[in-house]
């Protein structure tokens, strides 16, 4: 069984992806609950991979949005975190996802590849790119085969986000003050229900998944913020076929 560190979990649905194809997931701290990746140190030797994707935010392309109305995003770069946790586990492979727009992740003694992966080549309707970066110790990299689909799906939805809202500048300020949702056709409330099951169910996630210690906006962000369901499965399959077949 191959014991996978999960780094930045927040509800970890890429660890649940992991999980179901036979690798054991233990999750490490994240601000969601209370936890300080900056205050973590893994054993060496102990996890065969480690997976995770640091916040992306200032590193996103509405991060300018951000800054226009005069705020910094809440997380700075902490990708030499991830690259600091993987020097000290020394693990056998480390994978990392980000936005395509983030640095790629250097770790001593590794060799890495990296692509970018939109969900719609999986068969999925939500349009969800997201930049992948395998490491494995040596100078040589080793190349995820990921299988996607000859043909995209007809329908097309713009990808989740932690509000799921696309902003709309409206009124003489030209401030984006109004949201509307990825077909620009219905008002989006991040603190409803709807909005809510419709984020799970973009997200590939089961009709009856919760997060009940959690006000619904708060619900909204977490599932927004993570890896869709169906890209998640794809990677891990990948991963497990790279590292020698079966976990």
């Amino acid at each position: 069984m191959n014991l996978v560190l999960s780094s930045f979990p927040g509800i970890d649905m890429l660890g649940r992806a992991f999980e179901e194809h036979g690798f054991c997931v233990v999750r490490g701290p994240d601000v969601l609950w209370g936890g300080d990746i900056r205050e973590f140190h893994p054993p060496a030797g102990v996890f065969q991979g480690i997976v995770g994707g640091p916040p992306c935010q200032c590193f996103s392309r509405l991060a300018h949005m951000v800054r226009y109305n005069g705020y910094e995003p809440k997380f700075g770069n902490l990708i030499p975190e991830f690259e600091r946790v993987c020097r000290e586990a020394a693990p056998a492979w480390w994978l990392m996802e980000e936005v395509p727009g983030a640095p790629l992740p250097i770790v001593e003694g590794y060799a890495a590849w990296s692509c970018l992966l939109d969900n719609r080549q999986l068969g999925e309707a939500q349009r969800r790119v997201r930049r992948w970066t395998f490491g494995v110790p040596g100078s040589r990299y080793r190349v995820l085969q990921i299988e996607t689909v000859a043909l995209e799906a007809m329908e097309f939805e713009y990808a989740a986000t932690g509000g799921s809202a696309r902003p709309i500048a409206v009124g003489g300020t030209g401030k984006p003050n109004k949201f509307r949702d990825g077909k620009g056709a219905m008002p989006w409330n991040a603190k409803s229900a709807t909005a809510f099951t419709e984020l799970c169910r973009k997200q590939g996630l089961p009709a009856d998944f919760d997060l009940p210690a959690m006000t619904v906006e708060a619900k909204c962000k977490a599932v927004g913020n993570g890896v869709p369901m169906a890209m998640g499965r794809a990677v891990a399959r990948a991963v497990r076929e790279a590292i020698g077949g079966e976990s």
